[in-house]
């Protein structure tokens, strides 16, 4: 039999699941996410080889799904020290590199940029001639002073030659220093798109130790015949020296784990999902089994980006949500008591009143001691309940694009504060296992690949471009992980581009395949 396991940390719990070769749920497990992340991911996958008792030899897939770039960010720590290379001059003289960036995180990433001859227009043209001894002073000026190299070049999404020579140059004269190419990360726009190949550049380190602590922490628990993957942010699988190269792309993976575990549970194609975790809850979009994306650029960590992230709404309502009166107004989070949930909360013998100690004094759910919650009045849990709802409301609201209403699938372990009816929503499903909905879609996920490339019409036709796009996916696909022989085309879009000459059009593709045996 071969098995697979599925880790997924979220901000409160870390779960763990091993299911069979028909996707069947074998053994499931909630453990406290800890504040050095990796220490809980451990415990998380003692706990679920014990409760599934098979032999860790058959385990034959392992996944994980984690917030260590994110925390890097946000906290400022680990970070690789990038020097970041713009190729663009003169053209883009008045805006730096890291521009409008918070200073700590300028400062945690050495703010080492350079501005050089370079570049291309929208239409392929040259902006300037490409200088290689430019290139080569700088190799020697940083040799031995940065562990991380980020190369952007104006327009390269149309043509990354500039950028691809600089980087030949740069290992030529540095050895192997991981460079991160700007064409791979993000579209058009070059200050979005420099901002995203900084900040991937920065968690190149962080992605190594994470990959390689995950391979170290299986191997301890005798999981050694595992094919190792780290989940992306749309769902999908990458292989863990894609993910070394790409960390980034990890951003964001929880929520859309639990927009493909409940997709998978509810066999729901198209739909919300609201996943409510102990701090805050999440709610998603299900569009053909994957979750939608966003279409406008997204912040990390104070920095404006324009790669590629899931459309969420996140609020700061969860299962450990604080509840207090503030005068006479029910005041519902946004803090949390967090993974400390089973130590603060009134029926764990705690003093703080939290969404859970409502959900159980209301008859919601049965857990922890209810006598506990006896003396919180019943006029005060109802008005928090309605606001609760209302608050759920007002988010699905905000992701719906049209009136007619959806099915909503309630994911997450903090679901039990959820009850009733919701306006806008068709029915409301809470699956089987909803739970470990994130650790079921991160074991179940498939591998993709994808392109965002602007053609020029005047040198080929659509259908040409179209399949150069979808040949590029799908080589993109195996290169992540993917078995060839699986690899089908999932997502497609084609926008012809009025400003630009040439009879230009961006296509944006998408292809996923089966794990490789």
């Amino acid at each position: 039999m071969a098995y697979r396991m599925g880790i997924d940390v979220g901000g409160t719990n870390t779960d763990a699941v091993i299911v069979d070769e028909n996707l069947k749920l074998v053994a499931e497990v909630k453990t406290p996410t800890t504040l050095d992340v990796s220490s809980g991911i451990y415990t998380a996958l003692r706990s679920v080889l014990e409760e599934a008792a098979i032999p860790p030899k058959e385990i034959k897939y392992a996944m994980l799904g984690t917030t260590h770039a994110t925390n890097a960010i946000v906290e400022r720590k680990r970070l690789c020290r990038v020097a970041v290379i713009r190729l663009g001059k003169p053209a883009t003289q008045s805006i730096e590199p890291t521009t409008g960036w918070p200073e700590d995180l300028k400062e945690a990433i050495g703010g080492n940029y350079y501005l050089v001859s370079g570049g291309h227009e929208f239409d392929g043209r040259e902006i300037s001639p490409f200088n290689e001894d430019e290139i080569r002073e700088i190799a020697k000026e940083l040799k031995g002073k940065v562990e991380s190299i980020a190369i952007i070049s104006v327009f390269s999404p149309i043509t990354a030659e500039h950028e691809q020579r600089a980087g030949e140059i740069l290992k030529s004269e540095m050895g192997e220093i991981p460079i991160t190419y700007s064409h791979e990360i993000g579209s058009i726009g070059l200050l979005e798109r420099e901002n995203a190949t900084i900040l991937n550049a920065a968690l190149i380190n962080i992605a190594q130790n994470t990959a390689q602590g995950f391979v170290n922490a299986l191997n301890k628990e005798g999981v050694t015949e595992a094919k190792v993957y780290i989940c992306q942010n749309d769902g999908t699988l990458m292989a863990v020296d894609y993910a070394v190269h790409y960390p980034i792309l990890t951003i964001a993976c929880g929520p859309t784990n639990s927009i493909r575990g409940a997709s998978f549970l509810s066999r729901v194609e198209n739909g919300i999902v609201l996943d409510v975790g102990g701090t805050t809850s999440d709610v998603g979009v299900i569009t053909q089994s994957f979750p939608r994306e966003s279409s406008l650029a997204v912040e990390i960590g104070g920095v404006r980006t324009n790669f590629r992230m899931p459309d969420l709404v996140s609020i700061g309502l969860g299962g450990g949500t604080i509840i207090r009166k503030d005068g006479q107004e029910i005041k519902v989070g946004p803090d949390s008591v967090g993974y400390r949930l089973t130590e603060e909360a009134l029926v764990f013998g705690g003093k703080t009143v939290t969404t859970t100690d409502i959900a159980v004094r209301l008859g919601l759910a049965d857990i922890g001691d209810k006598e506990k919650v006896n003396n919180i009045p019943l006029e005060f849990a109802q008005c928090a309940q309605e606001k609760i709802m209302s608050m759920v409301e007002e988010a699905i609201d905000k992701m719906k694009v049209s009136k007619d209403p959806l099915p909503l699938i309630l994911v997450g372990g903090g679901g039990i504060i959820i009850n009733g009816t919701l306006s806008g929503v068709s029915e409301v499903l809470r699956p089987e296992n909803f739970g470990v909905a994130n650790a079921l879609g991160a074991a179940i996920a498939q591998v993709s690949g994808e392109v965002d490339k602007i053609y020029s019409l005047t040198d080929m036709t659509r259908d040409q471009a179209l399949d150069d796009a979808r040949k590029l996916a799908k080589e993109n696909a195996v290169r992540a992980g993917a078995n060839p022989d699986t690899v089908t085309i999932v997502q497609q879009e084609d926008v012809p581009l009025a400003y630009l000459p040439g009879n230009a059009t961006r296509i944006r593709v998408k292809a996923a395949g089966s794990l490789k045996k």
